[in-house]
């Protein structure tokens, strides 16, 4: 086992790297969708966007 781990360092490394990155989105978006803020719509001006009427709450 060790030898196959210390072959594939650079993989593994890359993997978690972004498992982490991964992770760190995904917590973002719950965080901003129970605070009630946009996850879909984030340009800022939700006025010619077509996801308006479900993106904010009425």
């Amino acid at each position: 086992m060790l030898p196959w781990i210390s072959n594939n360092i650079g993989t593994i490394i890359i993997c978690a790297v972004l498992i982490a990155i991964v992770t760190a989105i995904i917590v973002s978006m719950i965080k901003k969708k129970k605070q009630g803020k946009s996850v879909v719509c984030s340009c800022g001006n939700c006025k010619h966007c077509a996801m308006s009427g479900s993106c904010h709450k009425q």
